[in-house]
């Protein structure tokens, strides 16, 4: 079983920046895909960002394309999403999933692709 903790989440004024990790409890994330989901009060999960588990390919949602950055440190075996330009409808429980992959080039855009999801952290925009 593969527990998976976020962190960096808080509260931040239109046009700030935050940094949200994703980490795996006793293991390394390095061998797996991840994605980063987000759900807000009153919406279904969306699908925000994803990273195959080279790193070398990465998709976003439409939205926050040009704005966040999903990238991983594999010295700490972290992923992490860089969030730039943070607009209020940002606002939502951010969550990240991973899934062991045999190939190093795929990564997963549905949430039920992955075996494994984090407890969330909460982003706050204010305007």
């Amino acid at each position: 079983q593969v527990q998976l903790a976020e962190s960096g989440g808080g509260l931040v004024q239109a046009g700030g920046s935050l940094r949200l990790s994703c980490a795996a409890s006793g293991r390394t994330l390095s061998s797996y895909a991840t994605g980063w989901f987000r759900q807000a009060p009153g919406k279904e999960r969306e699908f925000v960002a994803a990273t195959s588990s080279s790193g070398g390919h990465t998709y976003y949602e439409n939205s926050v394309r040009g704005r966040f950055t999903i990238s991983r440190d594999y010295a700490k075996g972290t992923v992490y999403l860089q969030m730039n330009s943070l607009k209020p409808e940002d606002t939502a429980l951010y969550y990240c999933a991973a899934k062991r992959t045999l190939f190093d080039d795929v990564y997963y855009t549905t949430e039920r692709a992955y075996d494994y999801r984090g407890q969330g952290t909460q982003v706050t925009v204010s305007s």
